[in-house]
C-alpha cells in the first residue's frame, strides 16, 4: 500500500455558472427549468513538496437537500452556497499537514455543528466538504500524475474509518480498497420525471432540438434497458402513469430492469404499501413490477428511519437517499429493516466508500449479498460533475447508474466552443460532437469510461474559468 500523502489546502475558488435545461424536470415538490452548477478550484501544497490545482462541480439543486416548503429555491441554494463557504473555511486552517481523509474526518463533526447551528440540516452540511474533497484529491493526483482509481485502490487520501468509526475495528480497509475494480463501461439508467413525455400522443409542446424527448424517444435513441421511474404520492395517479409507461417498456422483447422512486412523496410505510398492492393488481402492470430491483427512499426523512420498513421490505428491497444525512444514517436505516443506500458525489466520496465497505463487512456476517449500495443521480452535467461520479459508482463495482442531466440539459451546448473541443479530444469515448455541440455519447444503453482513468480525480481536461463568476458571499 502507498504511504499516505500530507497536505495543506492553501486557496479555494468558489465559482458557479447557470444551466438552462431544455425540458423541465419535476422531482418531488420541484419542477426546474433553469438551475446553477457549482465550482470549486483547490489549489493544495504536498508536504513532500509540490502541489498543484484541483476542481469540482456539482448542481446547486433546491427542494432536494432540503424541503422545507416555507424556503424558496433562492433560499435552498444559499443554504448550499454557506455549506460550500463554512467548508472552505475549515479546509484552510490550521497549521498541521493532514492527509485528504484527515481533512474529511477531522472537519467532519466541525462542519455539522456549525452548519446544524446555522439551520442547516445535515445534508446540507456535508455538501461543501463533498465538493472540497473532490477538489483536493483531484489535485493530489494530477500532482502525483496517477488516475482516482490508482490513489483509492492504493490508499493514497489515507482512508481510516475507524479514526471515528469504532464499527470499523478490525476491518482491513486497506484489502477492501484494493480490491476494488472499475469498469470500461456502465448501463445508463434512464430517469422519467413526473412531467415527462412517454408517448408520441402526449400533447406537450415540443422542444423539437433533434434530442429525444419521449420514453418511446429514448428507448430508440439510446437503447436502454435501465430505467427509473418516479411516483408522485397519489395511487391513482402513480398507477396510471406506471402504467403508460409499461405501455412503451413492454413494447421491447428483451428483459428491462427498473427501480421506483417515491422521492419521500409518501408519509408512511403503510402508504407505500397501498401503492405496491395498487401496482401489482393491476394487469397492465404485471412485466414492470417484475422488473423492479428495489424501492429508493419512498418515506418522508423526517418519519423514514422512525418504523420498520419490512412490510414493504418484503416484496422489494428499500433504500436510503434524501435520509442518508449523515455518517450514521445506513445503519439506523439497516436497524429497521432497509437494505441499500445511494451512492451521490453531492453526499461525498468518502462516505459513498464508507458505505460500500459497510456492505461488504455486513454480507460476510450474513453470510450473502444482502446489503447494497445503488448510483443515483441528481441532474449531474456533463464535465467535471458528470465524469466524477462516473468514476466513483464504477470503483464501486456499481454496473448501472441513474444518469438524467444529458437528457435535460443539451449536453455541452451552453459551454464555450473551446470548453466543448477539450473535453470531447480527451474523453471521445464519452461524448460525441454532434453539429457543433458536444453531448453525453450513450450506445446500447451503456456509457462508455475507460478514459476516466486518467491523472487526476477523472478529467482530463479544463473547464472555461473565465466563462464563470464568483458564487457569492
Amino acid at each position: 500500500m502507498t504511504d499516505a500523502l500530507r497536505l495543506h489546502v492553501r486557496e479555494v475558488q468558489l465559482l458557479e455558472r447557470d444551466v438552462r435545461l431544455r425540458m423541465p424536470f419535476r422531482f418531488g415538490v420541484v419542477t426546474l427549468t433553469q438551475a446553477t452548477e457549482a465550482y470549486v478550484r483547490a489549489r493544495v501544497e504536498l508536504e513532500d513538496g509540490g502541489g498543484g490545482w484541483g476542481a469540482a462541480a456539482e448542481m446547486l439543486a433546491p427542494k432536494w437537500f432540503d424541503k422545507d416548503p416555507s424556503l424558496s429555491n433562492a433560499q435552498n441554494v444559499e443554504q448550499l452556497r454557506l455549506s460550500l463557504g463554512l467548508a472552505r473555511a475549515l479546509y484552510t486552517e490550521g497549521r498541521r499537514a493532514r492527509t485528504p481523509f484527515g481533512l474529511f474526518a477531522d472537519s467532519y463533526h466541525f462542519q455539522q455543528a456549525e452548519c446544524g447551528r446555522r439551520g442547516l440540516n445535515p445534508l446540507v452540511a456535508g455538501y461543501g466538504p463533498a465538493l472540497l474533497d473532490r477538489a483536493v484529491l483531484d489535485a493530489v493526483c494530477r500532482t502525483r500524475g496517477m488516475s482516482f482509481f490508482d490513489a483509492v485502490r492504493s490508499n493514497v487520501p489515507g482512508i481510516d474509518p475507524v479514526h471515528f468509526l469504532p464499527e470499523f475495528s478490525g476491518f482491513d480497509i486497506g484489502a477492501f480498497l484494493g480490491g476494488l475494480r472499475p469498469a470500461p463501461a456502465i448501463h445508463a439508467r434512464h430517469t422519467v420525471g413526473l412531467v415527462d413525455p412517454i408517448a408520441a400522443g402526449d400533447t406537450r409542446e415540443r422542444v423539437a432540438d433533434g434530442l429525444p424527448e419521449t420514453l418511446e424517444d429514448v428507448v430508440a435513441a439510446y437503447g436502454q434497458t435501465y430505467f427509473k421511474l418516479k411516483v408522485g404520492g397519489e395511487v391513482a395517479a402513480d398507477v396510471a402513469r406506471l402504467s403508460a409507461i409499461a405501455g412503451v417498456l413492454d413494447k421491447k422483447a428483451e428483459p428491462y430492469v427498473v427501480t421506483l422512486d417515491g422521492n419521500e412523496q409518501y408519509e408512511s410505510v403503510g402508504d407505500a404499501l397501498e401503492l405496491w398492492q395498487a401496482m401489482t393488481r393491476t394487469p397492465a402492470l404485471r412485466r414492470l413490477v417484475e422488473s423492479i430491483l428495489f424501492i429508493e427512499q419512498p418515506i418522508a426523512r423526517k418519519t423514514a428511519l422512525l418504523h420498520d420498513i419490512a412490510p414493504l421490505g418484503a416484496h422489494r428491497p428499500v433504500i436510503i437517499d434524501e435520509s442518508d444525512a449523515d455518517l450514521d444514517a445506513f445503519v439506523e436505516a439497516r436497524a429497521v429493516g432497509y437494505r441499500g443506500v445511494s451512492s451521490k458525489t453531492c453526499k461525498g466520496f468518502y462516505k459513498s466508500l464508507i458505505n460500500a465497505a459497510r456492505c461488504a463487512r455486513w454480507n460476510v456476517e450474513a453470510g450473502q449479498p444482502t446489503y447494497f449500495m445503488s448510483a443515483e443521480d441528481l441532474t449531474t452535467q456533463a464535465g467535471i460533475a458528470l465524469q466524477q461520479d462516473l468514476a466513483l459508482v464504477t470503483l464501486l463495482g456499481l454496473t448501472h447508474v441513474e444518469r438524467n442531466g444529458h437528457h435535460y440539459v443539451a449536453g455541452m451546448a451552453g459551454r464555450t466552443r473551446a470548453e466543448q473541443r477539450a473535453f470531447v479530444a480527451a474523453h471521445s469515448d464519452l461524448y460525441a460532437d454532434v453539429d457543433g455541440s458536444v453531448r453525453v455519447r450513450i450506445r446500447d444503453g451503456r456509457l462508455a469510461i475507460g478514459s476516466l482513468a486518467c491523472p487526476g480525480f477523472a478529467v482530463a481536461a479544463e473547464p472555461d474559468w473565465t466563462s464563470m463568476r464568483g458564487m457569492p458571499a
